[in-house]
Order: C-alpha cells, then sequence, then structure tokens
C-alpha cells in the first residue's frame, strides 16, 4: 500500500478533517502519518496515526498575544494580520521540519492544509505529487468581492514566498499553494457557493468533514434533554469562543426567555455564563460531543465557522450564524443564500434579537426545508470516505 502524510496547521478545525481523511485511510491499509505541532494537535490525533512533531514556531505566551492582537481586527485588516504575523511566519519555521520528514517518511503524496503553506512549497519544489485539503470553501466562493486588489495581494505574496524558499520564478508565477494542480478537496458542497465561483477542474467537494477515526470525544449527560423542548446549541468554535463572552451571555439569556419552548447547550469557557442559574433550561460546558449531540438538535447558533456549518447542514439543522472574521461572513452569506439561516451581528446584537432569530428558524419551516436540501447534497458528497478514494485514485 502506499504511504500519505498529512501537515496541518495548529489550528482544531483544520485538524480534526485532516484526521477523518487520515483514519479512513489508515483504515484501508496504507501508511499514514501527520505532521504538526504536536502541543496544540497532539490530542487531536488518535491513536494508531503516526505524528511527526514539527517545531514550536512561538511560545504559549506568544500565541497569546498574537491571539489578543487580532481580536479587534474585521475585514482586509485581519486577513492581512493572518498572513503577515501567523501564516506566513508558521510557513517558514515549519519548512525546513517538513523536508526532513519527507526524507525520513517518503511520502507517495503529501496532503498539506490550505494554509500549511510550508508544505505546499515542499512538494512542488520536489516535485512531489500533493493534495490541497480545504477546511473552508471560502477561498473558492468570490472571497475579495470588489477588493480584487486584495486578492492580488495575497497572490503576490505568496509568489514571493516560493521563489524566497526555492521554487523557481517561472514556476512561481503560475502556480497558486492554495491550490494542488493535482487534486484540490474541499469540505463542503458545490451547492452552497456562488456563480463567482472560482473551483477549478482538479476541486472536488466531499461534503462534511464527519466520519473516519477520531480522537475521543467529550462527555455528555445526555439525560439531561427533555423530549417535549427543542434543543439548540450556542458555540463559537475553538477560537473565536475565548473573546465571545459578551454573545455567547446574550445567547444564553435570549435561549433562557424561549425555555417554555427550547432548552439550549452553550459552549463556553468557565467565568462567562456560569452564574445563570438554570440547570433544567441551560446546559454550559467547555466542550461537548458536537457531531454527537447533532441527532439531538433542532437548529445552531454559531459563528459561521465552516465545520460547524456544514456538521450542522449535514444533519438538516437550519442555522443563526454571527460570523466575526476570516472566512466567516463568506460561509455566513452561504448559509444566508442557500435559505437555510439568518444572520446577525456578532457585536451587537443582544438577548432579544438571539431569541427572535433562533424563534424564526425554530417556526419557519422554509429553513428546515432549505436545510434539509442541503442534507441530501452533503449525503451525496460521501464525507471523508469520498476524501480518501480520491487521494486513492491520485496515488494509483
Amino acid at each position: 500500500m502506499s504511504r500519505v502524510l498529512f501537515v496541518v496547521p495548529p489550528l482544531t478545525g483544520h485538524v480534526n478533517p485532516a484526521v477523518g481523511v487520515a483514519g479512513e485511510l489508515a483504515a484501508r491499509g496504507h501508511q499514514v502519518a501527520v505532521a504538526g505541532h504536536a502541543s496544540v494537535i497532539g490530542p487531536l490525533v488518535p491513536p494508531g496515526l503516526r505524528l511527526f512533531a514539527l517545531p514550536e514556531n512561538a511560545t504559549e505566551a506568544e500565541r497569546v498575544a498574537i491571539v489578543e492582537r487580532s481580536k479587534g481586527l474585521r475585514g482586509p485588516a485581519s486577513l492581512k494580520f493572518l498572513w503577515e504575523e501567523f501564516l506566513l511566519p508558521l510557513g517558514t519555521a515549519s519548512l525546513p521540519a517538513i523536508d526532513g520528514v519527507v526524507d525520513e517518511f517518503r511520502p507517495d503524496v503529501l496532503v498539506a492544509d490550505q494554509q500549511a503553506i510550508g508544505a505546499a512549497v515542499v512538494a512542488r519544489r520536489r516535485g512531489l505529487r500533493w493534495v490541497t485539503l480545504a477546511t473552508t470553501s471560502a477561498e473558492l466562493d468570490d472571497p475579495y468581492g470588489v477588493l480584487a486588489g486584495l486578492g492580488q495581494w495575497v497572490a503576490d505574496l505568496l509568489r514571493g514566498f516560493q521563489v524566497a524558499h526555492g521554487v523557481p520564478a517561472a514556476a512561481a508565477a503560475h502556480g497558486d499553494l492554495r491550490f494542488s494542480d493535482d487534486l484540490v478537496i474541499v469540505f463542503s458542497v458545490r451547492e452552497l457557493l456562488g456563480d463567482a465561483s472560482t473551483a477549478s477542474p482538479s476541486t472536488v467537494f466531499v461534503g462534511s468533514a464527519v466520519g473516519g477515526q477520531r480522537a475521543a470525544s467529550a462527555p455528555f449527560p445526555w439525560e439531561w434533554f427533555d423530549a417535549d423542548r427543542r434543543a439548540v446549541l450556542v458555540s463559537l468554535g475553538t477560537v473565536t469562543r475565548e473573546a465571545g463572552g459578551r454573545f455567547l451571555r446574550a445567547a444564553a439569556e435570549g435561549l433562557l426567555s424561549l425555555r417554555d419552548q427550547v432548552q439550549a447547550v452553550v459552549v463556553a469557557p468557565p467565568g462567562l455564563v456560569d452564574d445563570l442559574d438554570a440547570p433544567d433550561d441551560l446546559l454550559v460546558a467547555p466542550f461537548v460531543p458536537q457531531v454527537e449531540l447533532m441527532p439531538r438538535l433542532s437548529a445552531v447558533v454559531c459563528h459561521g465557522g465552516n465545520n460547524t456549518v456544514c456538521e450542522s447542514l449535514a444533519h438538516g439543522l437550519p442555522l443563526v450564524v454571527a460570523p466575526v472574521r476570516d472566512d466567516q461572513p463568506i460561509i455566513g452569506e452561504q448559509v444566508v443564500r442557500s435559505g437555510a439561516g439568518l444572520r446577525i451581528k456578532f457585536g451587537r446584537t443582544g438577548p432579544a434579537g438571539v431569541a427572535a432569530a433562533v424563534s424564526t428558524v425554530l417556526d419557519d419551516p422554509g429553513y428546515r426545508e432549505a436545510a434539509g436540501r442541503l442534507q441530501d447534497a452533503f449525503a451525496r458528497a460521501g464525507g471523508v470516505a469520498a476524501a480518501a478514494e480520491h487521494v486513492e485514485k491520485l496515488i494509483v
């Protein structure tokens, strides 16, 4: 069988989809390894998958400082910060180690997360077959709109990065590190993309990243659910939630106002909403088994993170999205455009606004019908099994 190397950035939302595909390939008999920053991804990689630890390019204090600097940024400023302060330094720091991992593991194909640009450079420079794993469809859905100059800035930045690290200028001018010429696997469905989609012939849409081999999920008191009320999940993902105290509290208070019809599960770190004493109506936990919860839910309130949106739609659940930054406004627009949910303002919506939006998506059947149509599209897409099959076709 073949050797497949996955390279992921130190971001939970990017690691879980990669691990799902990696586990599926391992179950099919391939030799699979994952390279990443062990301090972040170590707990997310299940037993049985080989982990190559990349050198830490920042201390924990430095990571906290980066997050703090990014909190107030929106729009173009947020995107420039992402590339200049995080992705480029990460790619530069990891490049030599990825070269070493390739020498040791000798993969037949390298699967690089779309933000693991160091791995893409290694593959291009060495003539290695490689796959882009896109954990969000944002880069394919007219991401820059009228800000064409910003899109050109990113493209120029990536060309310069390639040349600086050994890719000939001519080759760099005709290749984009975000999109492999061999295969681009997107965790979404084409039905969510707008008319201005930039998907190439090498792009495949595989739906949700749910499935495959994963690390153990968080415990949950399943007996808490009341069969006579609808359950709603509120989650801001693993990064945004630390800056989302105001919104999480507004959501919790808003859903408590609907307690005669709704139970709410709020994913929040300690200290944000713990004082709202309503044990039968509100369950607050720092972590929940989100995928396992989906069949018990009636709606989801989230920040527009691609994994949560796709997991929800794969279960036919309507959404209320409150995008913050990065790809979230684009994913939020996809939800609204599809008719499967409503968008509210992260920084301004209060309890009454959250309650009104949730009531609308719960009570207006059009939202659930639109989510149901997308559920069918996600089922057809095939998930991690389809992703693994596409990788196998590239190897053979």
